[in-house]
C-alpha cells in the first residue's frame, strides 16, 4: 500500500475548496496568506470601555473576522480577539476599490489586522473606520455552522478552540479561571508562603486514596506512579525547614468522570509549620472569599440559581452533629461497636460489603445522608481514624482526627488537617493501610519508608490543607460541569 494512504485525512467540504481556491489566488498575487508580527495599540474592550478617550482616535486591532455584511461601497463586520467583538466598517473612498474587494473576498474565521479611527454609528455603537487592513491569517475551515452560541458538548470539549471561538461566556470562563489562580498565588504570596514544585512521577502514588495511573522509566527500568497528591513531598520539605510552602499542579486518579471528577485536575496544597486545623479554617474561608470578592467583586454568588454566601466565618459541625442534624441518627450513643453501625447502615438501606468499622460506616453515612445537603459553606469536622491515615488524633477521642472538609453546593471543596507528626502513629497508621491493601483494597494508601524517615528527622506541628482549583472555578464562574473549566478535559477517541 502507498504509504501516504495510509494516513487518515478529514475530508474537504466544497466550502474549503472554495477558500483553497482563495489561498492559491492570494498566493499568485505574491501576498502572504499567513502574515507575519503584528502590533496592536488596543484590544477590543479597551476601545469600548475608554471610548470617551479615544474618539475620532486612530487605533490598531486585530482578530477573527466573525461576520461580514456589506452594502455597496461600504461594509460593515465584526472582528473579535480574547476581549470580545468590535465593529469595523470599510468604505470604498476610505481604502481603495482593489483593498475594498479584497476585504469583501474575506471568509468568515480569517484572521486580520486593521488600523482606523474610532467612532460612533449613528445608531451608537462604537466602531473603527478602516483605514488599512492586513489579512494576518487565511482560515482554510468554516466556522462551526451556528457558530453563535455552539451547543454541541461533544464537539465544545473534543475541539475547545471552535467553543473559544463562537462562545464569548467561554471565553470568560477560562479568563475567570486565570485570574482566580492569580490571585490565590497573591494572597499565598503576600502571607510568607513558598511556591514549590515536586515530582509528577514517583515510585509510590502516596498522600491520599485513590487509584494511580501507572507507568514505566525504561532507563531506569523503574515501575512508576502519577501523583495522587502532593502532600508527602510538602512534608518533607515542612522538616527541611521550609515551614510554609504551596504548589499548584496536576494530580492524576485513575478513577470514574463525572460531572465532578476528571481523571487529570488541579489541586493546591499547601502547608504551615506551627499551626494546626483551626489555622487552615481561618485561611479557607478567607482565602476563597477574597478571590471572589476579587474575581467577582462580591462574596455573594449565584450557583446554579442558589445564592450561596461566602461572608466569613463559615458553620462549623462535626459529622455526628451533622448525621443527627440531617439523618436523625444520635451516632454517638446507637452505634457504639462496629456491629452497631453495620446495623444502622443496613437499616439505612447502604451496601455494607466493604464497610468493616463504625468509622468507615460514618463516613458512608455522611457521604449519602448529609454531603448533599450542605449548600452553604460548612466545615465538617472530626473525621473517623480509619478514613484519615495521614491527621493527628484528636487527644481526648483517639478514634477521631482533627481533620476537616470543607463543603459548598453538597461538594468537598477543601481538606484539611493538623498532620500527623508522630512517626510512630504514622508507621502503625501506614500498616493498617497496608492491610487493607492486602485485602484487595486498591485505593488504600501504600506504604512510604522514606518518608517515615523523614518524620523521624521531626516535624514540627504542621496544619495542611488541599483544594480542588477546578471544583473552585466551577462554583466561581457558575459551571455545571467540571468540563467546563479544563480546557482540553479527557474524552474517550472517537471511531
Amino acid at each position: 500500500m502507498d504509504e501516504q494512504n495510509t494516513f487518515e485525512t478529514a475530508p474537504r467540504t466544497e466550502e474549503m475548496e472554495n477558500r483553497l481556491a482563495k489561498l492559491q489566488k492570494i498566493k499568485d498575487e505574491g501576498r502572504d496568506p499567513f502574515g507575519h508580527r503584528f502590533t496592536r495599540t488596543h484590544q477590543h474592550r479597551a476601545i469600548i470601555e475608554n471610548f470617551a478617550a479615544l474618539e475620532n482616535q486612530e487605533v490598531t486591532i486585530a482578530g477573527r473576522l466573525m461576520t461580514i455584511r456589506g452594502h455597496g461601497k461600504a461594509t460593515f463586520a465584526n472582528l473579535s480577539d480574547r476581549s470580545g467583538e468590535l465593529q469595523i466598517y470599510a468604505k470604498i473612498d476610505q481604502i481603495g476599490e482593489e483593498s475594498y474587494q479584497r476585504f469583501n473576498d474575506l471568509d468568515l474565521g480569517d484572521l486580520i489586522g486593521v488600523t482606523g479611527t474610532v467612532f460612533r454609528t449613528h445608531r451608537g455603537q462604537i466602531t473603527v473606520q478602516v483605514q488599512k487592513w492586513e489579512l494576518l491569517t487565511k482560515a482554510l475551515r468554516p466556522l462551526p455552522e451556528k457558530w453563535h452560541g455552539l451547543k454541541d458538548v461533544d464537539t465544545r470539549y473534543r475541539q475547545r478552540y471552535l467553543d473559544l471561538i463562537s462562545n464569548q461566556e467561554v471565553r470568560e470562563t477560562f479568563l475567570k479561571r486565570t485570574r482566580i489562580i492569580s490571585t490565590i498565588r497573591r494572597f499565598l504570596d503576600e502571607k510568607g508562603f513558598l511556591e514549590v514544585e515536586t515530582p509528577v512521577l514517583s515510585v509510590i502514588a502516596g498522600g491520599g486514596h485513590a487509584r494511580p495511573f501507572n507507568t514505566h522509566h525504561n532507563t531506569l527500568d523503574l515501575d512508576l506512579s502519577l501523583r495522587i497528591a502532593l502532600e508527602l513531598y510538602h512534608k518533607r520539605l515542612i522538616v527541611g525547614g521550609m515551614e510554609r510552602v504551596y504548589e499548584i499542579g496536576k494530580c492524576f486518579r485513575n478513577e470514574g468522570i463525572s460531572t465532578k471528577h476528571n481523571p487529570e485536575f488541579t489541586m493546591i496544597e499547601l502547608y504551615q509549620a506551627y499551626g494546626d486545623m483551626t489555622d487552615m479554617m481561618d485561611l479557607a474561608e478567607t482565602l476563597i472569599a477574597q478571590t471572589a470578592q476579587e474575581v467577582l467583586g462580591t462574596t455573594k454568588i449565584t450557583y446554579q440559581e442558589t445564592t450561596i454566601d461566602l461572608t466569613p466565618p463559615w458553620s462549623r459541625l462535626s459529622m455526628t452533629e451533622a448525621i443527627k442534624q440531617e439523618a436523625g441518627i444520635d451516632w454517638i450513643k446507637e452505634a457504639t461497636t462496629d456491629e452497631a453501625a453495620i446495623a444502622i447502615a443496613e437499616r439505612l438501606g447502604l451496601n455494607t460489603k466493604d464497610l468493616k468499622t463504625k468509622g468507615q460506616v460514618l463516613d458512608e453515612v455522611f457521604s449519602v445522608f448529609v454531603e448533599p445537603k450542605l449548600i452553604q459553606p460548612t466545615f465538617i469536622v472530626d473525621y473517623p481514624i480509619e478514613v484519615s491515615p495521614l491527621a493527628k488524633r484528636k487527644p481526648d477521642q483517639p478514634e477521631l482526627t482533627d481533620r476537616f472538609e470543607l463543603f459548598i453546593y453538597g461538594r468537598e471543596m477543601a481538606n484539611a488537617f493538623t498532620e500527623l507528626n508522630d512517626p510512630l502513629d504514622q508507621r502503625e497508621r501506614f500498616m493498617a493501610q497496608a492491610r487493607e491493601k492486602a485485602k484487595g483494597n486498591e485505593e488504600a494508601m501504600v506504604w512510604d519508608e522514606d518518608f517515615l524517615v523523614a518524620l523521624e528527622q521531626g516535624m514540627p506541628p504542621t496544619g495542611g490543607m488541599g483544594i480542588g482549583i477546578d471544583r473552585l472555578v466551577m462554583l466561581l464562574t457558575d459551571s455545571p460541569s467540571i468540563r467546563d473549566v479544563i480546557f482540553f478535559p479527557l474524552m474517550r477517541p472517537k471511531e
